[in-house]
């Protein structure tokens, strides 16, 4: 029989679960298809998402720029240096800076998840090259991050690195096109480029938008398939997922997205997430 957990232990695995918390409080779709990871991959998607939803809810709170920004440097700060410190009082950083000794989060990735985050305090519209820097700061460094933890640290095959950038890119994108609305009216951003003005989408900017999107799904799920089997079933069910909302954004008109927010029902989540688990495997 195990002995008893001790102090710090019970502490680690109360920060882990108040990560986990973050996650079902922000993404039903994220937290159902973890739920097919491997426990201890499960557990580290879920610190590093608790971790970069935490920076995203600091540039999105509607706080004075300059306040955000102090708030931002310092939660940078304490991220990157984490994996130093066995101990936090944060138990979001704490959670985190468990997975990061166990995964061997790349600061270079940390960095720039964090320039992209400062990104959103001061520019509210972008160029090509703009916006794709910054999804690959918000997006695609952190399915790098998310390799690093399917594999538990250990070295993997880098032709992953493609697929995982991609399907972080996919994501980030059919997020900012299912919340054109918010993002526009609450706060104020213009993300796409080709969309100057998002409260007037066209079908013709919508159709190649999910072209894009479609794209890069395509090349993620060819990487899906060489990921380790604890990781492949739940990578597979949210790519799933986004793949539904995609197809559903597809067939809604260019003119209701600029008011709705378009969600995959709840049974219907239930039956991707089965079906992408029996194929999977």
């Amino acid at each position: 029989m195990r002995a008893s957990l001790s102090a710090l232990e019970r502490y680690d695995r109360s920060a882990e679960a108040a990560a986990a918390q973050v996650m079902r409080h922000y993404s039903t779709s994220f937290s159902l298809a973890t739920r097919l990871l491997q426990p201890q991959v499960r557990t580290d998607i879920r610190n590093l998402y608790a971790m970069v939803r935490t920076a995203d809810e600091i540039v999105d709170a509607g706080l004075p720029p300059h306040d955000a920004a102090a708030l931002l440097d310092a939660y940078e700060a304490t991220v990157r240096a984490a994996h130093t410190q066995r101990f936090h009082a944060d138990p979001i950083v704490h959670a985190y800076a468990l997975s990061a000794r166990r995964c061997g989060f790349e600061d270079a990735h940390v960095a720039r998840f964090f320039a992209s985050m400062r990104c959103d305090l001061t520019r509210t519209a972008h160029t090509q090259a703009s916006f794709d820097e910054y999804v690959c700061g918000s997006a695609e460094v952190i399915g790098l991050l998310c390799l690093s933890a399917f594999y538990s640290g250990r070295p993997y095959p880098p032709e992953l690195d493609d697929g995982a950038r991609r399907l972080g890119a996919a994501f980030q994108k059919i997020n900012f096109l299912r919340d054109l609305h918010e993002d526009t009216t609450e706060l104020g951003r213009a993300y796409f480029p080709t969309v100057p003005d998002p409260a007037r989408l066209t079908e013709p900017q919508k159709q190649e938008l999910i072209a894009d999107i479609r794209a890069d799904l395509k090349v993620a799920r060819a990487a899906t398939a060489r990921l380790p089997r604890g990781s492949r079933t739940g990578v597979a069910a949210a790519t799933a997922l986004f793949s539904e909302l995609t197809d559903r954004l597809a067939a809604t008109p260019a003119a209701d997205i600029t008011h709705t927010r378009v969600s995959v029902p709840p049974g219907r989540k239930a039956i991707l997430i089965s079906r992408a688990a029996v194929e999977a495997l």
